[in-house]
């Protein structure tokens, strides 16, 4: 089967999309909306952008009963957790001071808190990462705290794991080759025989306007489950006005050191209506403030990358 090639001219500048850098953007940016198979380039450098293929997982199953509980609630999620809304139930509560974009301190015994955080959203790494400093405590390179703690359940859904990996290097096999290469310098801090290092969970996650850093070459692979309905959560890179619609058992590559975010996701009444009679599978208390995390449906995404700082790790 021939998959189509598509080159697109660059319509928005890196510089233009600095200054809504962490900002919400609307369907009004989807020029091309991608929904078959594809491979897309850019017109003038013929840089890879993305490659999308419909309907190619069949280990979907593995992930939602293994990883659907995986996704915690984070408030570091920089850019991409949007701008600080301070009418919002999570930040009423507090006493803000120093708010920019999407950052903010709020008073702790009648002080600015030392650190800076984003709005909280369910949003987790499992799988490995690279040393750190937190709170003056040096970490090493390691499983994650979270992975750790849900060993049995990360094992048992590798299957999915394994299943984007095979069709990561089918896709695009010189860059599943390269980072391969990269992630094999370090076994010890890679997924079995995988490109991957570590896969961030989101759940009911609009990511606003950012680029991913920390990670190796700048390719990762989204996919995503689902539970009840649900519209919306495009893909959009607006720098080419691509828009993606990411359904179960799709994959997506795409080279995530270009800007990019999530669209709106919405229901209808009548989807609500019918998503309120499903099974409630996740329990959150709503004064918590989690963004999306009250929601009858779920939209749990996957992006799948190799950390690029493990290449120091003894």
């Amino acid at each position: 089967m021939t998959i189509k090639q598509i080159y697109l001219p660059k319509i928005i500048s890196d510089d233009e999309l600095d200054k809504v850098n962490g900002e919400f953007l609307h369907d009004g940016f989807i020029l091309h909306d991608i929904t078959s198979d594809c491979d897309i380039y850019d017109i003038d450098t013929k840089q890879f952008i993305c490659s999308f293929r419909k309907k190619r997982l069949t280990t979907s199953q593995y992930a939602w009963d293994n990883y659907k509980y995986l996704s915690v609630a984070a408030r570091g999620r920089g850019a991409s957790a949007g701008p600080i809304d301070p009418t919002s139930q999570y930040w009423k509560k507090r006493q803000l001071v120093n708010t920019r974009g999407y950052s903010t301190s709020y008073l702790v015994n009648g002080k600015p808190s030392k650190m800076r955080v984003n709005n909280q959203v369910n949003s987790t790494p499992i799988g490995f990462f690279d040393a750190t400093k937190s709170l003056g405590i040096n970490k090493p390179c390691r499983l994650s705290y979270h992975t750790a703690q849900n060993l049995k359940l990360y094992e048992a859904g590798k299957p999915y794991l394994h299943d984007l990996n095979r069709w990561y290097k089918k896709i695009r096999p010189h860059e599943h080759s390269v980072q391969l290469q990269r992630a094999n310098i370090k076994k010890d801090f890679k997924i079995d025989h995988t490109a991957y290092s570590t896969i961030t969970i989101n759940r009911n996650f609009r990511t606003a306007l950012h680029k991913d850093k920390g990670d190796y070459g700048g390719i990762a692979t989204l996919s995503c489950i689902e539970y009840g309905e649900y519209n919306g959560g495009i893909f959009l890179i607006p720098a080419y006005g691509i828009g993606v619609d990411i359904r179960q058992d799709d994959i997506l590559i795409a080279d995530v050191h270009q800007y990019h975010c999530n669209t709106e996701i919405w229901v209808t009444p009548e989807q609500a209506e019918r998503n309120a009679k499903l099974e409630k599978v996740f329990q959150a208390n709503p004064e918590v403030g989690t963004i999306g995390a009250y929601e009858d449906y779920a939209r749990i995404s996957f992006v799948s990358y190799l950390r690029e700082k493990l290449i120091n790790c003894v």
